[in-house]
């Protein structure tokens, strides 16, 4: 699995996260076959579709990002990142540091956005 400075020299993965994409949203799309309605944003068409998408891992303490790619078959996690103190102050406030797997809020997405600017 690789930690961010590894993530940072893949432009190929980096390239294919979906910014707005949740954890809840990937289960219902590649679990809940049944629960997709044609007219949400995302629809799985293909077994090929693949969503490549972050999400905070809060069940342990320091609570971490995983970098996740699911598709039909399962998800496999690609990268595990450790946040800056600051980051995961912000984010274990605003979660009232309730254990969980969340969706990356907009401080989490904003520091993790500025970290692949330079990477094209």
């Amino acid at each position: 699995m690789l930690n961010l400075e590894q993530l940072k020299t893949k432009p190929e993965i980096i390239n294919e996260i979906d910014w707005d994409m949740t954890p809840e949203e990937a289960v219902r799309l590649y679990l809940e076959w049944g629960n997709n309605w044609v007219h949400d944003k995302y629809v799985i068409r293909h077994d090929s579709d693949v969503s490549v998408y972050f999400t905070v891992y809060a069940w342990d303490d320091p609570p971490v990002i995983y970098l996740i790619r699911r598709d039909m078959k399962g998800a496999e996690e690609l990268a595990v990142i450790r946040m800056p103190e600051a980051v995961k102050k912000r984010f274990l406030d605003a979660t009232g540091g309730n254990r969980g797997v969340y969706a990356i809020d907009d401080d989490v997405k904003e520091w993790l956005q500025s970290q692949f600017e330079t990477v094209q």
